[in-house]
């Protein structure tokens, strides 16, 4: 069985994900705070090193030979899909200082979703506004409240 450039991708941040792993958890903890500066780090590393393992596995798994002749066609590439997710993303980096984190990120998550997908129903577009007020007020709750990182107030809202 080979493996491929996913496959030789996946082990490559495989590895590096594992390696900076076990310097985070060498990172040295402050008496005064309870979670220490490599925590963070290490949540993200191991996700890293999880969809690296995950990538590295699929890519085996698709090399394997099976009965079926036929594979399915890949789906056609979507570049202007692509050029729009990079619009909105600008859109939300130049409209962050003018409205804040808050309103600002919520725009950006209903955007990018309805973006990626338009809602057809009155119900979808009810969970595309639930899902977006919900990623702004459960980021702010989490960073600016329990963590205390100040988010970015807006010039126009100064909130």
């Amino acid at each position: 069985m080979s493996i491929g450039r996913d496959g030789i991708a996946g082990l490559v941040l495989l590895a590096i994900s594992l390696v900076l792993l076990v310097k985070s958890f060498q990172l040295p903890s402050l008496a005064i705070v309870p979670v220490g500066p490599g925590f963070y780090p290490a949540i993200v590393l191991a996700f890293m090193a999880a969809a690296s393992a995950l990538l590295v596995l699929q890519d085996l798994l698709k090399r394997r030979p099976t009965a079926v002749a036929d594979a399915p066609a890949a789906p056609p590439r979507n570049y202007r899909l692509v050029v729009i997710a990079f619009a909105i993303v600008g859109g939300y980096i130049a409209l962050l200082p003018l409205l804040g984190f808050r309103l600002a990120t919520v725009l950006f998550v209903g955007t990018l979703q309805a973006a990626l997908g338009w809602p057809q129903t009155a119900r979808q577009w009810l969970v595309l506004a639930a899902i977006a007020l919900g990623t702004g007020l459960v980021s702010y709750v989490v960073f600016e409240r329990y963590l205390m990182v100040l988010l970015p107030r807006g010039a126009w809202t100064g909130f």
